[in-house]
Order: C-alpha cells, then sequence, then structure tokens
C-alpha cells in the first residue's frame, strides 16, 4: 500500500558550483530536477510511502536518476527505460539567490512518451492520492492522455487527486491551449495548489481573494494558492484562511520549494491535520527547501520538522 502515487517527467539538472551566472562558472553540480520525483521523495522523506511512475532513457542519465530516487525510498517499479529516447537535461543558470533562469533539452525525451499504456491500473489503486501536475500535460498529447488515465481511475476508486498546475510557459506553443488544458484539469481534481501569478495567468484576475474563489467556483474543492514569501491562502467554500510563510534569513536556492510545499500539505493531509495545520506544514517544508542548493537537497525529514517546532530534543554526540 503507498499513501500516495505521482507521474511525470524527471530530468537532470546541471549548475554552477558558485553563485555566478553559468558562462562564467567553470565547476558545476549534477541534481535531479523534476516537480513529481521532488514531491515523492518530500513525502517520503516525511515518512510516508509514495510511488513515482515515469519513463527515463536508457543512458547513463537515467541510470543517475532512478539510482538516487530509488535510494531515497520512493518506489520506482512503475518506471520505464526506454532505448529509442534521451533522459531530459535542464541547466539552471542563477542569477541571484531570488532568481534563477532554467533552460530546457527535453524535446522528445524518454518522458515525452510516455501513455496510457504505462498506467498499472492495479498498481494506482492502491493510493491514498494522487499527485499530478501540469508539466505532464505539456510534455506531449500521449503525457496527457496518460494523466487523463491517472484521474479517471482515482475517481473510480474514490482516490483523492491533487494537482499542481506548475505552468511552463517555455512547454506551450499555444497559450489558449495552456489554460484550456489546465483548467480542465482543474475541475476534474480534489485539491488544487496554484501560485499566483499561475492564477493571474489562467483567469485573467489579480486580486487573491477573487482567484482563489474563482477557482473554487470551478472545482468545488480545496484550493491552496501560494503566495511566495506571503505564505499561502486556502479556501474550501467558507472562508479564506491566511497561512504566513515562515521567514528564512537566507534563501539560496527557490527553484523546488513549490514541490516541497506540495509534499508538506498532503503529507500533513495523509497525516490527519486539520486544514490549517497541513499549510503550516507546507510552509515549513518549503522553508527547509529553500536553504540549500538543489530541488530535493534541502528537503526534511519528519524528525527535522519536530526538531524545528520543538518537538523533540536534537541529541548530538
Amino acid at each position: 500500500m503507498l499513501d500516495v502515487i505521482t507521474m511525470g517527467e524527471t530530468m537532470v539538472a546541471i549548475t554552477s558550483d558558485s553563485m555566478h551566472s553559468f558562462k562564467y562558472a567553470s565547476q558545476f553540480t549534477k541534481h535531479i530536477a523534476g516537480a513529481e520525483s521532488n514531491f515523492a521523495i518530500g513525502v517520503q522523506r516525511l515518512g510516508l510511502k509514495s510511488g513515482w511512475i515515469s519513463k527515463l532513457g536508457k543512458d547513463p542519465m537515467g541510470d543517475y536518476l532512478e539510482f538516487f530516487i530509488r535510494g531515497e525510498g520512493v518506489d520506482v517499479s512503475q518506471v520505464k527505460r526506454d532505448k529509442k529516447s534521451n533522459t531530459g537535461l535542464m541547466i539552471k543558470d542563477i542569477i541571484n539567490s531570488q532568481t534563477a533562469n532554467v533552460y530546457y533539452y527535453r524535446k522528445n525525451s524518454a518522458a515525452s512518451k510516455l501513455s496510457p499504456e504505462d498506467i498499472n491500473e492495479e498498481y494506482v489503486k492502491q493510493a491514498k492520492f494522487i499527485h499530478l501536475s501540469g508539466i505532464t500535460l505539456a510534455l506531449s498529447e500521449n503525457s496527457r492522455k496518460a494523466l487523463l488515465k491517472m484521474i479517471s481511475i482515482a475517481k473510480e476508486n474514490t482516490i483523492k487527486v491533487s494537482f499542481d498546475p506548475n505552468l511552463r510557459y517555455k512547454l506551450w506553443s499555444d497559450k489558449a491551449k495552456m489554460k484550456k488544458e489546465t483548467l480542465e484539469i482543474i475541475e476534474k481534481s480534489d485539491i488544487i495548489l496554484p501560485g499566483i501569478e499561475e492564477g493571474k495567468s489562467l483567469l485573467n484576475i489579480s486580486p487573491p481573494e477573487e482567484i482563489i474563489k474563482e477557482f473554487y467556483k470551478i472545482m468545488k474543492g480545496l484550493v491552496v494558492l501560494k503566495l511566495g514569501k506571503e505564505g499561502a491562502l486556502y479556501y474550501q467554500g467558507d472562508e479564506i484562511v491566511h497561512i504566513p510563510a515562515y521567514k528564512v534569513e537566507n534563501v539560496i536556492d527557490p527553484v523546488g520549494a513549490g514541490d516541497a510545499f506540495a509534499a508538506g500539505l498532503i503529507s500533513g493531509l495523509i497525516k490527519n491535520m486539520t486544514i490549517k495545520e497541513a499549510v503550516k506544514l507546507a510552509n515549513l517544508v518549503g522553508a527547509f527547501c529553500v536553504t540549500v542548493k538543489g530541488d530535493i537537497e534541502g528537503l526534511p525529514t519528519w524528525e527535522q520538522i519536530e526538531i524545528s517546532q520543538g518537538r523533540r530534543e536534537e541529541f548530538q554526540r
């Protein structure tokens, strides 16, 4: 039995070892980069069981990703390897502590060839939640159909569907199609986690309170609107509640914070926390994530969460 299953592409990310722009850097580090695998690792570190569905190339980059993600305890039994396609690559050009430009080399990648045939219904049926992102919508028509099959299985088996729009404008050539297909998935979801800028883009309105209510009208579920350093709002049809962010003195790498937030939120709900408690946990996990370089390196364990909240003493020899 798995607590949550997710599906999507993971790439190898290359970043400089300094805060210099890529063109001036001379030494680099590889990391894993994928919204869904970031999420799966985050959930696993918080003491739950996660599974990840994907496709990787039959290449050294794919070997690295599968080895690393399996090593985090994530179930990768549904990850397929494609001899004819490459694993995706991402270059992260860090401008400053708050900004990083991202360049993708993922066209025709193995993961873009995910299809409904790659989804094992019996595997998906064991989950309490499935978590999906809008990146999978943008990769290919086949991957979009695979995502829809995941949702269909979930609905038939009373499994909760959480969805992070995760808009990647570079992956969409048609912005009208991006809005249409993303809103269609939002309508089918039980929980959505858009960022404030995604809300503005999808709904063409700006005030956070209007955005969150409009999303609720579409999907009639739990809407958690991410506000970055201002924290988050949540709404489920009664009152809009604001949960402040945790203060982070030294932000090193903001990329991956949204995936960390999602892992915290869904983990909290699976652990039977109230929505308010789960959003607080989401903010805290996101705060941990941005304090180090890399998408997953800063994801906390449940023990670290308890220590940070004074619920457990830190023991040092």
